[in-house]
């Protein structure tokens, strides 16, 4: 069974509705645990007082001592939460046959819940994981991307009776703090609890925000694609300036880039070739967001755009290993910031 995860508080709240195996899966760690602890909380209001939690940290975890222990839970008389967090996402041959095993000798009274990163097309159609799925209630745990993250503080601040000012001004304010905490959804979680004890209930001003939101963004240079190909220069270039200041390498967030391109290429190139698009971007392993990203720009990109973009990279990967180039500056991170400038998907996409 699957739900979302915005529905998981209401499948908790109904009558009757607790099931004993609950899994959740994705990146977000601070929704990953709100989740679990919105579980447990029902768990405990259903009358389990005890937990066990078990943590698989490799290959010499005990899952034999896991399958014992849950199968003489009723033997003892307290209701038990059972927790199991694997934050590989990998429980290996032994861990993936033990995890089926676990979910035929479920226990009624108890209730199991599965933490888990997230999980790839492969991993999601392995046989564990359909096990689990079949098993019990599987919850999806999706990031909370840059264009969302206004609502999602929006709707964090009016949980705790805060507000933003109506029209563009209040927008400036979400914008604001957006950009303070891009990357960083536990520390946004912080900073708006932070605005609760600062401030009384109602509108907060622009100024409250400046006063009190601290800069704590962090950026995945993986991210920085979505920006480049969604036309979001100007998130580009900020989310550059933070890797730098982050120590992040210069030839990692090339070869990012650089991968992007090929990938862009192999799509374009099976696309005029017949195929469609939805097998080419299977085919050149483009998975996430960037596949509906990939299906929206590929079809409008010029074969001659994305060959200048390949020999821009090319370029740009001397400078950043140490070469020199007449046309290119010298600094790998001014080299990288005039090739994100050369890759304005919206200046260059046209119909081919």
């Amino acid at each position: 069974m699957q739900i979302r995860a915005d529905q998981l508080k209401a499948h908790l709240a109904k009558p009757g509705a607790l099931k004993p195996l609950y899994i959740l899966w994705g990146d977000e760690t601070l929704l990953v645990q709100e989740g679990a602890d919105a579980v447990c909380a029902a768990a405990r209001a259903a009358g389990c007082t005890e937990k066990q939690v078990h943590t698989v940290t490799g290959s010499a975890f005990n899952w034999s001592g896991l399958l014992g222990a849950s199968q003489s839970l009723s033997l003892f008389g307290a209701r038990q939460i059972v927790e199991i967090r694997i934050p590989s996402g990998k429980p290996g041959k032994d861990g993936a046959q033990a995890l089926q095993q676990f979910c035929s000798q479920l226990d009624p009274h108890c209730v199991a819940l599965v933490l888990l990163p997230y999980l790839d097309r492969q991993q999601q159609q392995s046989a564990w994981v359909s096990a689990l799925e079949q098993a019990g209630v599987m919850v999806r745990i999706d990031t909370v991307d840059r264009a969302s993250l206004p609502a999602w503080i929006a709707q964090r601040l009016a949980a705790q009776e805060q507000r933003v000012p109506a029209g563009p001004l209040g927008q400036n304010c979400l914008q604001f703090f957006a950009d303070q905490v891009e990357g960083n959804l536990l520390a946004a979680h912080q900073e708006i609890q932070k605005l609760k004890l600062l401030f009384p209930s109602g509108e907060l001003s622009l100024e409250d925000f400046h006063h009190a939101v601290l800069n704590v963004a962090r950026f995945d240079v993986f991210k920085l694609g979505e920006a480049l190909w969604t036309g979001h220069i100007e998130r580009a270039l900020r989310m550059l300036g933070g890797l730098q200041a982050e120590g992040e390498a210069a030839v990692r967030v090339h070869w990012a880039i650089a991968e992007d391109i090929q990938a862009l290429q192999r799509v374009h190139n099976a696309l005029q070739a017949g195929q469609p698009i939805p097998v080419a971007i299977r085919q050149a392993k483009v998975w996430g967001a960037k596949e509906r990203i990939f299906e929206r720009i590929v079809p409008r990109l010029k074969s001659a755009q994305v060959q200048a973009w390949l020999q821009a990279a090319y370029e740009c990967d001397g400078v950043v290993k140490g070469l020199k180039h007449p046309y290119w500056p010298a600094d790998p991170w001014a080299a990288l910031r005039k090739l994100v400038m050369q890759l304005n998907v919206g200046a260059h996409t046209h119909s081919t």
